[in-house]
């Protein structure tokens, strides 16, 4: 039985691949390639030493004949333009030794070294404005003489009276005295005419009949009324009473100059240090 199955198969088979081999399409031939223009075509032969022998023949041929058609059309080329050269001189130097010695007999080209630059030094900050006061001077007279002999080392500059320590100095703002009584009057009426108060005349002492516009504590006050005294068209004077004060001149110190060099081209017997913040 079993026998029999494996015959029945077999017979199958065979018709099956019959079948297969009848129906089936005859595959395309395939191309060879193309072998380049002018390369010899590289076939492959039976055999062992001799048949490689062979090949390598055969490719050497088809080298040497590539090579011939290539430098034929220029061989030509060259025939027809270039200019018969003659041949050298025997024992003359080639044509192209020329170039070639100058260029040997030519001197390198020196190396010029770039300098570096250097960075600018970093500016000094400006020292910052010293201010002194030169004195003490007896009167105002005094301190100005010293700042006309200090000149440009000491600007900007001002007077400055600084009050006795008591503080019994006063200042008292008068107009001269009238050559009588009515003349007092009458210089009078004109001070009330021009809007001015507080005034009086002495009528005793050596002041008779001079007319008192104000007494004042310190300088400044007593300079603001003379200002306005003097807008409305009088000659008023400054006269001081009780202990005197004393002057001094202050200012800023001119770029470069010291304190001691001040002092001595001013006169002044003392020198202090003095905030600048004050000047102004």
């Amino acid at each position: 039985m079993l026998t029999r199955a494996l015959i029945v198969v077999l017979a199958i088979l065979n018709v099956g691949v019959a079948s297969w081999w009848l129906l089936r399409s005859e595959p395309a031939p395939a191309t060879p390639p193309q072998p380049a223009t002018g390369v010899a075509e590289l076939r492959w032969l039976p055999g062992g030493t001799d048949a490689a022998a062979v090949a390598q023949t055969s490719a050497a041929t088809a080298t040497e004949a590539l090579q011939e058609r290539e430098a034929a059309p220029s061989a030509a080329v060259a025939a027809t333009e270039a200019p018969a050269t003659p041949p050298p001189a025997e024992g003359a130097p080639p044509a192209n030794a020329a170039p070639a010695v100058a260029a040997a007999a030519k001197p390198a080209a020196p190396v010029v070294e770039t300098p570096a630059i250097a960075k600018p030094a970093a500016e000094k900050p400006a020292a910052p404005p010293r201010c002194v006061a030169l004195g003490p001077f007896a009167d105002r007279a005094a301190a100005v003489a010293a700042q006309g002999r200090a000149g440009s080392l000491l600007a900007p500059a001002r007077l400055r009276e600084q009050p006795a320590a008591s503080g019994s100095t006063r200042y008292r703002v008068l107009l001269p005295a009238a050559a009588s009584r009515e003349e007092a009057q009458a210089t009078v009426k004109r001070i009330v005419a021009a809007g001015l108060s507080d005034y009086y005349i002495i009528s005793q002492g050596e002041e008779s009949n001079a007319i008192a516009l104000g007494q004042y504590r310190n300088r400044e006050g007593a300079e603001r009324r003379i200002a306005a005294v003097k807008a409305a068209g009088f000659q008023p004077r400054l006269v001081a009473s009780g202990d005197a004060g004393q002057w001094w001149l202050e200012g800023q110190l001119a770029a470069g100059s010291e304190p001691k060099q001040v002092q001595q081209r001013s006169g002044a017997t003392q020198q202090r240090s003095l905030e600048c913040t004050r000047l102004r």
